[in-house]
């Protein structure tokens, strides 16, 4: 086995080291957006290229101020805290505690938006940012997008801010000189310097890998900052190293710019990002493959770029009713070449739900085209502003209050009720302060006594108001926790709904 390894979405932590590695989706798509961040404005470089050996102390006086130190409280996922093991078998619940994680970001319009990595605030109680002067302000999170790994925040210094423009990643080329600054370790405003080492690569991250491989040096803390070109253009969002120790080895890569117009533009907007759904899993058809499967060659020979190979077909998918079946190799989406599994992911990103693609496919020794109504894809809306579920869910596993817990609780004899048993991550009951080994013994004014008692009570009240009041034991204390059924656990200021469901489930 190699000894390297990804390690992909890492800010620094302080406390304890988080890992979030971007998991995948097969194809799904982005739905386009025509905003360019660009602006009269906007930081530019002063001069001309430079020509020699390079100097960029000019590029960087003029786009530090645009690039900010993000810090995150997170709160332990209670579910994974460790215990304290019984001979019952039972997992005395520990305290959990917060832990401070610091990345980076950058500004992108003078009102205070500013751009990271979803890793960075999926999982925050609060977020701050501190400006290159030195201020720290509360964060909102706009939108974040799981698989792209990338998010939205905003800030209001009650002034406008130097910003950054977002460039042309496709124009990027290998040997470019490129610079990234950011908060390695904490140590903020820091500046690394390389060369832009390959385009498009597939790190296994995610359905949308298309990154620019850079070897300037970037590390634990540099996720979500700024990588720039001489002319002081943004093309790129830091956000992964390829090392065997955590520590650069001249092996990072960066979410292309022309990916995060797109993105953010739709978090900006909506606070989601909305994707076709087409309804396959597919594969790349290499050499092998496509000559047992006969198909067409290209000039005598095959590649391995042959296409998609449908593997399976969702039942009552967009696929599913438009014929696609397992063994269809899609070799192009409305007129553009597909060849491989990437390929197909990245222009169904074209396709707005709702719209038509046009699939050309070789099937039993002949080509043929098929059309797709693309749809939405479900649950993928991460957030959603200013709306609420129909039916809220405070986010509570319930246990019964057992012989043993009880002893291990250290709950007073003759007090009944339903042990908390687990706390749902950015669940209503997370952001009002409920733990696990809560008891509760009350919910509103009824008294409950065990865990079917207490769920219909929380369900009754779910379904007539906008809050829940549990009365709980804890630490032999009893007290009542209001359960605000529109909130989750979010920075400070939040926008409703801006903290949702990371599944990635295609």
């Amino acid at each position: 086995m190699s000894t390297l390894s990804v390690l992909v979405r890492k800010p620094m932590l302080r406390g304890a080291l988080l890992t979030a590695l971007l998991g995948g989706t097969a194809l799904v798509g982005v739905a386009g957006f025509d905003r360019v961040y660009a602006a009269d404005t906007a930081i530019t470089a002063p001069g001309p290229t430079l020509v020699g050996l390079a100097d960029f102390s000019g590029l960087v006086t003029h786009v530090k101020p645009a690039v900010v130190s993000i810090t995150t409280q997170m709160r332990q996922d209670v579910s994974d805290q460790q215990g304290i093991q019984t001979p019952f078998g039972m997992m005395r619940p520990s305290q959990p505690h917060n832990i401070e994680a610091r990345g980076s970001g950058f500004i992108v319009s003078a009102d205070g938006i500013i751009v990271t990595n979803n890793h960075m605030v999926k999982d925050a109680r609060s977020v701050s940012v501190t400006l290159d002067d030195g201020t720290k302000l509360p964060a909102k999170i706009v939108g974040r997008d799981p698989r792209t790994d990338l998010a939205v925040l905003k800030v209001d210094a009650g002034h406008s801010l130097p910003f950054l423009k977002l460039g042309d990643s496709a124009k990027v080329e290998p040997g470019q000189w490129v610079v990234a600054v950011g908060n390695p370790f904490g140590l903020g405003g820091t500046v690394t310097a390389g060369i832009v080492s390959a385009r498009g690569r597939n790190i296994g991250s995610g359905p949308y890998d298309d990154f620019l491989q850079i070897d300037a040096p970037i590390n634990q803390g540099n996720s979500g900052g700024p990588l720039f070109t001489q002319n002081g253009e943004v093309v790129g969002v830091n956000t992964a190293i390829l090392s065997p120790s955590g520590g650069s080895v001249g092996i990072g890569f960066a979410i292309p710019s022309d990916m995060v117009k797109t993105v953010i533009a739709q978090l900006e907007k909506t606070g989601h990002v909305t994707r076709g759904y087409l309804g396959v899993e597919s594969q790349s058809v290499d050499s092998a493959m496509a000559a047992a499967m006969k198909l067409p060659q290209h000039d005598g020979s095959y590649t391995d770029e042959n296409g998609a190979l449908v593997a399976s077909v969702s039942p009552d998918s967009p696929a599913a009713k438009a014929g696609l079946q397992p063994g269809d190799v899609i070799q192009s989406v409305n007129g553009t070449h597909i060849g491989n599994a990437r390929d197909l992911a990245v222009q169904v990103a074209e396709v707005k739900p709702g719209a038509q693609a046009a699939l050309d496919i070789f099937r039993d020794g002949a080509s043929k085209t098929i059309d797709v109504t693309v749809t939405t894809m479900p649950g993928d809306q991460v957030a959603d502003r200013g709306t609420t579920p129909a039916k809220a869910n405070v986010g509570l596993a319930l246990a019964p209050l057992s012989p043993e817990m009880r002893d291990q609780l250290d709950i007073p004899a003759g007090t009944r009720g339903a042990v908390v048993a687990q706390v749902q991550s950015d669940s209503p009951a997370a952001a009002a302060g409920i733990q696990r080994g809560d008891l509760i013994v009350g919910v509103g004014d009824k008294a409950v006594h065990s865990v079917d008692e207490a769920a219909s009570a929380i369900h009754a009240a779910e379904d007539g108001g906008k809050a829940v009041a549990l009365r709980i034991v804890r630490d032999g204390h009893a007290a009542y926790v209001a359960v605000d059924l529109a909130s989750t656990a979010l920075p400070i200021g939040a926008a409703p709904g801006s903290n949702g469901d990371d599944s990635d489930n295609g």
